[in-house]
């Protein structure tokens, strides 16, 4: 009697079909054990601690890197997640601050997308190079120490070439170090720092600024040097083009800009300012004392922002000859005078102001 064949495929269907589910349910048991791997949070993993990822670093070692950091618990199922479903996708350098707990998945998405760890300064309209340098000593969060000595941070801004086609007389960058607000990385240098404060000079001193002055037979040293003055000077921000046209007159007829910063300035450069403005810092025989010198100081005393360099390019129309702070208000404001008379009188009600304030203390 021959076998029925209907039945000996019945019988063969069965015995693939346990097997084939045995499989079924297995894939589908790797897929979700190692998916809870990829989501999961690694309770332990290292808390705000910045790794970084070196350009051309390969998957397999910036995994093995996270695992050593601590950021990974696991090597292997990383691993295999990326190489079952990244596709084509890449980790981008840098460095990167990973959160506590964190999860496989939430390190990968930051590695794909770039987010590297960021840190911010500001840079405050007026600041000098000593302020400057003292700001960059005290950043935190990067691999480069800060040099012991102040003197070791002024030598990174006495990088003049990176301004020779803008001043070919600077000695320092003095003016050029734009105040703004800056981020940097664990990697960042302050040599790259001090790059990108002048680059962003150059993007705020726009050709329209430089062909402005040309105009007014001005270099750009000239600009900046004015601008110094009167962000140094400026209290309110409607004052500076007035502010400017005083100083600008004053060139004209010859006389003495009788700047209190520069006297600061000068002082500053001779290791000798003392908080305050003394007779002796009047007396001081510098370049920078503008009561001792007609004409703008040999160059820069700070960093103006674009506001001072556009009223250094544009003063007011006034015959404005002094200005000084006005002792009726209390908002930084000044009060300017056409003659000398008028000048002393506003000095006596500042002074008389001054005298009032000090015995209410």
């Amino acid at each position: 009697m021959r076998p029925n064949p209907t039945l000996r495929r019945k019988k063969n269907s069965r015995s693939f079909a346990g097997p084939a589910l045995l499989i079924i349910i297995a894939a589908f048991g790797a897929w979700f054990w190692l998916k809870r791997e990829i989501d999961t949070p690694h309770e332990h993993s290292a808390a705000k601690k910045i790794v970084t990822i070196e350009p051309g670093s390969n998957t397999a070692s910036i995994i093995a890197r996270l695992y050593d950091e601590g950021v990974l618990e696991h090597e292997w199922p990383t691993r295999l997640w990326l190489r079952l479903f990244s596709g084509n996708q890449r980790f981008k350098a840098g460095d990167y601050e990973f959160k506590s707990p964190v999860s496989p998945r939430q390190v990968i998405n930051q590695l794909i997308k770039g987010s590297v760890a960021t840190r911010q300064f500001t840079i405050p309209e007026g600041y000098n190079q000593f302020d400057i340098a003292r700001l960059l000593a005290e950043l935190k969060g990067m691999k480069q120490p800060a040099p012991a000595r102040s003197e070791s941070l002024l030598a990174l801004l006495k990088n003049t070439a990176l301004i020779d086609d803008l001043d070919p007389q600077a000695t320092t960058l003095e003016g050029y170090l734009f105040p703004d607000t800056y981020e940097y990385t664990a990697s960042t240098t302050r040599e790259k720092l001090v790059e990108v404060m002048v680059k962003r000079f150059r993007e705020v001193y726009e050709p329209e600024m430089q062909s402005r002055a040309e105009e007014m037979g001005m270099k750009t040293r000239q600009v900046v040097t004015l601008a110094s003055l009167i962000e140094k000077e400026a209290r309110v921000d409607s004052e500076r083009e007035l502010i400017s046209q005083v100083f600008h007159r004053r060139q004209k007829m010859g006389m003495q800009l009788a700047c209190d910063p520069t006297v600061i300035y000068a002082a500053l450069l001779a290791g000798n300012y003392r908080g305050k403005i003394y007779q002796s810092d009047l007396d001081r025989d510098s370049p920078y004392n503008t009561y001792k010198r007609a004409g703008l100081p040999p160059g820069p005393i700070a960093s103006p922002g674009k506001r001072s360099l556009q009223a250094a390019l544009n003063p007011a129309a006034t015959d404005y000859l002094y200005f000084v702070v006005d002792a009726t208000k209390n908002d930084g404001s000044h009060k300017f005078s056409t003659s000398s008379s008028d000048h002393v009188q506003a000095v006596k009600v500042l002074r008389q102001s001054e005298r009032e304030q000090r015995a209410l203390r």
